[in-house]
């Protein structure tokens, strides 16, 4: 069922790549900048537009930002380079990496200063359910809302910690089962258009800020482990010389610069939720890549449907990618570089803006491969 509904958004990503008019950069001082549709385009350009417009200024590049009605328009615009640089949640995050010849290069910072954030299943704050097995009754009468499915916290996460952990398919459990982004679903459990729907914490947040009465109505009955927060992606075949610009503006936003820069680019990032970036790379995904593998091997473990031998044969496949995934854990906790990112991350604590240059400097060669 997973399978299904990812190949049917991706089909309609790429027909909304095809269709939607957005020029290609047509040369290397131009570029696109992807943002994933969390809600509606009509909010997100009001909170994205001044960080564009931000990075055109400081960069002297031409950016224009793209605006896709689900995650796979975002993944395929990159994948025909339509997009070259992106903002991602991990799981879409990984199908850019492993699809679109992606690569993170940064992660987001909470505006309070975490770098996670939790899935959420919501409730209208009137319903009679209080707890996660109030609504797992699976007896087709509730209306649940689900996030795309290229979404991590709406999407991966439940079906991985709830649904598959259970041996439950929602849509034999549910009356209804719609995709949808977090902001909709928010607003339709607020609304009770829907009985349950998945959310994160920072959409919650966003909720609180732009609609607070329907967060009032908004009631979690379920929050998932920490999850790793947003990754910044580019194609791997960007020019060495926008990815060096983009790099320095990118980490120096909000730490370097006047005070009056560095306040006026840090109420930018407050109005995305956000606090400056810090360096990241492809080791931030390894952690969704198995919990996506563990969340499959659960769900061949419970199929009914396939013979001892399928289900054997699925099963060492699905191992062996876990086996490869756990090395990859292993090798990734004694990487240098995520030393490199501790002390990037101590030299900001203690305001080395000298430190903070030398290193900044040091990540955009090593990105870009001219050192």
């Amino acid at each position: 069922m997973m399978q299904s509904i990812f190949r049917a958004a991706a089909v309609a990503g790429l027909a909304l790549a095809s269709c939607v008019t957005i020029a290609a950069a047509q040369s290397p001082n131009e570029i696109n900048f992807g943002v994933i549709s969390t809600e509606a385009s009509v909010n997100q350009k009001k909170n994205w537009e001044p960080f564009v417009d931000a990075i055109s200024k400081a960069t002297g590049l031409k950016v224009r930002a793209f605006y896709a009605s689900d995650y796979a328009g975002v993944i395929e615009a990159m994948r025909f380079n339509k997009v070259q640089i992106a903002w991602y949640g991990n799981k879409s995050g990984m199908e850019a990496v492993d699809r679109s010849n992606g690569e993170v290069f940064a992660r987001v910072v909470a505006k309070d200063g975490n770098t996670g954030y939790y899935s959420h299943i919501i409730v209208n704050a009137q319903s009679p359910f209080t707890k996660l097995d109030d609504i797992l009754k699976c007896d087709k009468t509730l209306n649940f809302g689900i996030g795309d499915p290229n979404s991590t916290s709406g999407f991966l996460v439940p079906t991985s910690y709830v649904f598959a952990a259970r041996d439950i398919d929602p849509k034999s459990c549910f009356k209804t089962v719609r995709n949808a982004s977090h902001q909709a679903n928010a607003m339709a459990v607020a609304h009770k258009q829907v009985d349950a729907a998945t959310n994160n914490s920072e959409d919650l947040q966003r909720i609180e800020n732009t609609a607070p009465d329907a967060r009032k109505q908004i009631r979690i009955i379920w929050t998932s482990p920490i999850i790793p927060l947003d990754p910044l992606i580019w194609r791997k075949d960007l020019d060495a010389g926008i990815k060096t610009k983009f790099y320095t503006f990118l980490l120096g936003y909000g730490r370097l610069g006047s005070d009056e820069d560095i306040n006026a680019a840090r109420q930018v990032l407050a109005n995305l939720l956000w606090s400056p970036f810090t360096p990241s790379s492809d080791r931030q995904l390894i952690p969704i890549r198995k919990l996506e593998a563990n969340r499959d091997l659960m769900k061949v473990q419970a199929d009914d449907k396939l013979s001892d031998a399928e289900k054997a044969e699925r099963t060492a496949k699905i191992k062996a990618e876990i086996a490869r995934i756990e090395q990859m854990e292993k090798q990734a906790e004694s990487d240098p570089y995520n030393k490199r990112v501790a002390e990037f991350i101590a030299a900001d604590k203690a305001h080395d803006t000298e430190a903070l240059k030398r290193m900044i400097a040091q990540f955009a060669a090593d990105f870009a491969g001219t050192h």
